[in-house]
Formats: structure tokens, sequence, C-alpha cells
């Protein structure tokens, strides 16, 4: 199982004093010398983390692959293309969200992502599309011309979280979840456990690739990186928590050891 380390909290935390500290291509050196095998970037329309300039930098020296997922804006697939990273995610967006709330709908995005996959694959970057689990979304990825998925599990990390965590006793806990006592919880769970499951091997007999991700954690990892066909994670919040605890080396390296 490969691990694709996120590392866009730490640019989230060099952006708070604009002072250049931490340095997020000092996060990549030491992801990859803990067992990272890729690096995740999110370059935003907004620029709410990583920004140009950094991700230039991580793309140009970076000892692994990298992988940056961006929307499907005109703009900034200019940006990405150019950089030309080992692969792109496209992904949806929009400002309002704290972080990315579901997977693009590939489905209804046709000619606008057949163009977008065609102009990546032109300058010989891997594409992979941020998706919801459901045949339909994978039928539109393959049609499109993607090289690869990557499932959306933030619908199974907050059912984990509803039953193993604090988050019903939060104010995040997620409207759709919130009436349901714990026995719903624990089928709607399972539900979505065997679903990611189900398109897993979907993905994988279309000739897709399969990564998951998205509210990933050392504790509900476990269930996801057993699931055959998925090949890779990208986890990225959880780690850079962990590291505020015990150091970035520490907390990549104790996520490689729960995906071997």
């Amino acid at each position: 199982m490969k691990l694709g380390v996120n590392i866009d909290h730490i640019a989230v935390l060099k952006a708070a004093r604009r002072v250049g500290d931490p340095d997020t291509l000092q996060a990549v050196y030491v992801a990859a010398q803990n067992g990272a095998d890729q690096i995740t970037i999110h370059l935003r329309e907004d620029r709410r983390h990583i920004d140009d300039y950094d991700a230039e930098r991580i793309v140009q020296n970076s000892p692994i692959a990298v992988n940056m997922e961006c929307a499907l804006n005109e703009s900034v697939l200019e940006i990405v293309a150019a950089f030309a990273p080992a692969r792109v995610t496209l992904v949806p967006e929009k400002r309002e969200e704290v972080t990315t709330e579901g997977g693009l709908d590939a489905a209804n995005n046709g000619d606008r992502l057949k163009n977008a996959v065609a102009k990546l694959r032109d300058r010989s970057v891997a594409v992979s599309l941020f998706i919801e689990p459901s045949e339909a979304q994978i039928d539109a990825a393959q049609e499109a011309g993607a090289d690869m998925v990557e499932f959306h599990t933030g619908r199974y990390a907050n059912l984990w979280a509803m039953l193993n965590g604090n988050l019903a006793r939060t104010p995040y806990a997620p409207a759709e979840f919130a009436a349901l006592d714990r026995r719903a919880l624990l089928e709607a769970l399972k539900a979505e456990t065997k679903r990611l499951r189900a398109a897993a091997v979907v993905a994988h007999e279309a000739g897709l690739s399969v990564a998951a991700g998205h509210g990933l954690n050392y504790h509900n990892v476990g269930a996801i990186a057993k699931m055959a066909h998925i090949e890779e994670l990208n986890i990225g919040q959880s780690i850079v928590a962990r590291s505020v605890w015990v150091g970035l080396a520490q907390a990549v390296g104790e996520m490689r050891e729960l995906l071997r």
C-alpha cells in the first residue's frame, strides 16, 4: 500500500505569519525519509495553503512523486500543467468550504473533464479523479480518459468518528448523521465500507488504478488499507496533527507502519 502524505496543513501554518516558516520543502524531505511514497498538495483557486511558489519548488525538488490536486479551473489547470508533476488529481472545489466536501461529479462534467484530462496527458502528466465510490462516477472517469480514481472517504470517516470518537458531541457533527442512534450509525458505516470495497473492484476491472483519501487517520485507516485493489492512500491532516506531539518524522513513520 502506497502512502501519499498531504502537506497542505503545513502550508497553512506557514501562511499564518507569511515569514517562510515552516518550510514546506523541508516537510517533503522529512516525509520522504520516513516512508512516504508520494507528496500530495492542493493548489486551490484561493491559494489558502500551498501557493504557486511552493508548488513549483516542491515539484522541482521532491525526491518522490508529487500528486497535485486542483479544480476544473482553466487558469489553475494551466499553471499545474506547466509545473508537470507526476500526477494531477482533479477535485471539486468551493470557496466557502473548510475542506473538500465530496467527490467530483465526473458524470456531469463531460467535455470539460475530457479536455482537462487531455491537456494534462499531453504534458505526460498522469490524471486521477477524486470521486464518490459509485459505478456511474467510475464509468465517467474511464470515459474521460483518467488513469486513476481516488475515492472520497469522508462519509466513511465521519460515520466512524460519530461511532468511535467525539464528533457526535461537537458542533461539527454532520447534519445527515446527527439524528441517528448507534445502531443506525453502525449499519450506515457497514454499508459505506461495503460500497467502497465494491467500487474498488469495479474500478480495477475497468482498468483504473485505485486510491482513497479524506478524513483517514491512525484509528480508522485499517479497514480501508485492507481493501483489495486500493493501492494508495492520501492522508494529511491527521499526520500533521500528530506531528505537533511527536514530530513529523515519527508521525509519517507511524502511519507507514499501519499500511504495511
